[in-house]
């Protein structure tokens, strides 16, 4: 990349005003409107140069922003997350993002989508955000970004070159998504449709169609111990014991990204300090599809947990906690804990009873491993493909802060 040398010397500076409109055509009621597919923040990855993911309008009567294929939707909230892509159907999309439309006659299709994503226009939108919980960019500060434009035949040499890297991260992210498919799919056949010529008492409970063989038992029959994390205000002070929280669960797995610390006294610590094999569970969010997200403590530091999460631990001599963990990411669970999910606040919220109360198959331990294993090694092929996807994303940006 340090050896690809642009020519800048007829470019000109421009604002980002001059090269985009910021449409806002409101539909009052999406359901009932021409549109069929909605676009929220949720919907945005950060870093991608096209909107791949929707859902539909139908039951969404809140009050959104008409866009067109080819149009940049633009996420102004929350600046920091760099959300910003080019949509190719038209639709609705959420207040908090701006609908930009470009200028053809300063700009080829498709390029706005290319300096949006640069880190100098995140900046420059980061600089300017405004508000105290969710801070918002305002399109008239935006609009004065300015930006050193190539020519219309340089943009569209430079178009090839940008499209062609995107193309490679589109195609690792569609395996990875296909792969990912694969792995769920498997892991419900592994754990709810195998055949242990036992009768089934939980199908009700969890309303799926498992296999009526399957052995259940509850875990509450096998809990050594289920308990609240702590309450006490989180810093980021050095001193006292690194916490973990709702942004440490991610993807399934533990992540140990931005921890805060909290001052405990030796009592407290020992009572909520983390030992290797512990379960922790999200039990409470503002998205219930993030309620019950669960990801196994497979170090042994020390760390204590937040109350926004439960600790579980079964007796070891039953369930394996690697196959545990894997079993509450099944679709059939996580529907479980959808349901029995209360709001409050604007929050879903479970509880310990509700884990307690959940059905687990009741294998041999060595069927258990056997299980895990088998998920492992479509895990480690999900991490390679995960790998080179990062890597051509890093390529992907490199190349536009290039050229940006």
């Amino acid at each position: 990349m340090n050896d690809l040398v642009i020519n800048k010397s007829n470019w000109s500076q421009i604002t980002l005003g001059e090269l985009a409109d910021d449409i806002s055509q409101r539909v009052s009621n999406p359901d009932g409107s021409e549109y069929k597919r909605f676009v929220g923040l949720e919907h945005f990855v950060s870093g991608d140069i096209k909107i791949s993911k929707y859902s539909g309008t139908k039951g969404l009567v809140s009050a959104g922003k008409a866009f067109q294929a080819g149009d940049i939707l633009f996420a102004r909230r929350n600046a920091y997350l760099r959300r910003a892509s080019i949509v190719n159907f038209d639709g609705v999309c959420s207040g908090d993002a701006f609908v930009l439309r470009e200028n053809k006659a300063k700009l080829i299709p498709g390029f706005l989508s290319y300096i949006v994503n640069s880190n100098s226009l995140w900046d420059f939108a980061n600089s300017n955000a405004a508000g105290t919980m969710s801070k918002r960019v305002k399109w008239r500060d935006l609009a004065e970004y300015q930006i050193v434009l190539p020519p219309i035949d340089e943009q569209s040499k430079l178009d090839k070159l940008l499209k062609s890297c995107d193309e490679v991260v589109g195609k690792h992210r569609n395996l990875q998504e296909k792969i990912e498919r694969f792995y769920s799919a498997t892991r419900e056949k592994l754990m709810l449709e195998v055949d242990d010529n036992c009768s089934t008492e939980f199908n009700i409970k969890l309303k799926n169609n498992i296999n009526k063989n399957i052995c259940f038992t509850t875990v509450s029959d096998h809990v050594v111990n289920i308990k609240y994390g702590t309450s006490k205000k989180a810093t980021k002070d050095l001193s006292g014991y690194e916490v973990l929280g709702i942004p440490n669960v991610v993807n399934e797995r533990l992540s140990l990204d931005r921890l805060s610390r909290v001052d405990l006294s030796q009592n407290e610590y020992e009572s909520i300090r983390l030992s290797y094999g512990d379960i922790v569970i999200v039990r409470t969010n503002g998205n219930p599809e993030y309620t019950g997200r669960s990801a196994i403590y497979n170090i042994d530091e020390g760390h204590v947990f937040a109350s926004y999460l439960i600790k579980l631990r079964l007796d070891e001599n039953v369930f394996d906690p690697e196959f545990v963990v894997r079993y509450l990411q099944c679709n059939v669970v996580r529907r479980y804990f959808r349901r029995h999910a209360t709001s409050s606040a604007g929050n879903y919220n479970i509880n310990t009873e509700t884990i307690k109360n959940l059905p687990i198959p009741q294998f041999e331990l060595n069927k258990q491993r056997d299980i895990v294993k088998q998920l492992k090694e479509i895990e480690h092929t999900i991490d390679q493909v995960k790998d080179h996807r990062t890597n051509s994303e890093l390529l992907l940006n490199q190349l536009i802060n290039k050229v940006f």
